[in-house]
C-alpha cells in the first residue's frame, strides 16, 4: 500500500471517529463563535480601528485566522492519545509508510478545518460582515487561512508525539494562547505599546489575519509597518517556513517512538 493511499485510509478512520463522537469538533466551533460574539458585541464598542472602518468587519477575518490556530490542540491531543494507547505502534507494524499516520491526521483535520471555516464565514455574514472584494481575492484569502492551518497542524503533530498524554494539551495551551492573542487577530498592533506592537506585527497569525482582511476588502487596521504591503507574502512565507521546520521534526519524533 502506498503512503498516500494508507494516509487516506487513516484519514477516513479519523473522520469516522468524529462522526461517532462529534462533540469535540462541535465544541471547538462553538468556542470560536463565542469568542466572535464576545469581542464583536460585548467589547467591540470600545475598540477603534486605526485607519477607520467597522470593528465587526475588521474582527471577522482575524477570528477566522485565530480559529485556524486553535485547532492545533485537537491535533496534538489526538496524536498523543494514539501514541500513549499503542495505536501508533499498531500502525507501525503494518506495511505502510512512516508518513502515513501523520498524513492521515492532517487530512482529517484539514477536512474539519474547511467545514469550520465555512460555518464561521456564514455566521459572519449573518451578523453583518461583508466581503467587498472580487471572488478570486476572497478565494485566495480562504486558501491562505487553510495554509496557516496546514502549518500549525504539523506543530500539533510534533507536540503530540513529543509530549505524550496530558503534557501535550498543556504544551499546546501554553503555546497557542499567548501567540493567538499577541497578534492582530482581535486588535490592531498600532493600539499596543510600541515594542508589543512590533512583536504582534511579526506574528505569523498577524500576517494571515492582515492578508485575509486585505483580500476580503475589509479594514486592516494597519497604516504602517511590514503588514501594509507585505501581508500576503508574509502569509505565504510564514506557513511554508513553519512547515519546513516541523515536518522533519515530526518525522524525527515519530521515529523516536520506537525506542
Amino acid at each position: 500500500m502506498t503512503t498516500l493511499r494508507a494516509g487516506w485510509v487513516i484519514t477516513q478512520r479519523d473522520l469516522a471517529h468524529w462522526v461517532r463522537q462529534p462533540w469535540a469538533p462541535i465544541f471547538g466551533l462553538l468556542f470560536s463563535i463565542m469568542l466572535l460574539l464576545v469581542f464583536g458585541f460585548l467589547f467591540g464598542g470600545a475598540i477603534s480601528v486605526p485607519g477607520g472602518g467597522d470593528y465587526i468587519t475588521f474582527l471577522l477575518p482575524g477570528m477566522l485566522a485565530l480559529s485556524m490556530m486553535f485547532g492545533v490542540e485537537t491535533t496534538a491531543t489526538a496524536m498523543a492519545n494514539d501514541a500513549r494507547k499503542g495505536i501508533t505502534n499498531r500502525f507501525r507494524s503494518m506495511p505502510i509508510g512512516s508518513a502515513s499516520v501523520a498524513l492521515g491526521r492532517v487530512g482529517a483535520d484539514m477536512a474539519n478545518s474547511a467545514v469550520e471555516l465555512l460555518v464561521l464565514i456564514l455566521g459572519g455574514l449573518l451578523i453583518g460582515w461583508r466581503i467587498s472584494s472580487d471572488p478570486a481575492s476572497a478565494a485566495l484569502a480562504v486558501l491562505l487561512l487553510l495554509l496557516l492551518r496546514f502549518a500549525v497542524l504539523w506543530i500539533g503533530i510534533f507536540l503530540g508525539l513529543t509530549f505524550r498524554g496530558e503534557g501535550a494539551t498543556v504544551a499546546v495551551q501554553v503555546l497557542v494562547w499567548p501567540i493567538g492573542f499577541l497578534s492582530t487577530a482581535i486588535v490592531s498592533a498600532e493600539t499596543m505599546p510600541g515594542w508589543l506592537g512590533a512583536l504582534a506585527a511579526w506574528n505569523p497569525l498577524s500576517a494571515t489575519a492582515s492578508a485575509a482582511r486585505q483580500l476580503f476588502g475589509n479594514p486592516t487596521g494597519v497604516t504602517e509597518g511590514p503588514l501594509v504591503d507585505g501581508a500576503v507574502w508574509l502569509a505565504v512565507g510564514w506557513p511554508l517556513l513553519l512547515t519546513a521546520v516541523f515536518v522533519p521534526l515530526s518525522a524525527r519524533a515519530y521515529r523516536r517512538l520506537r525506542h
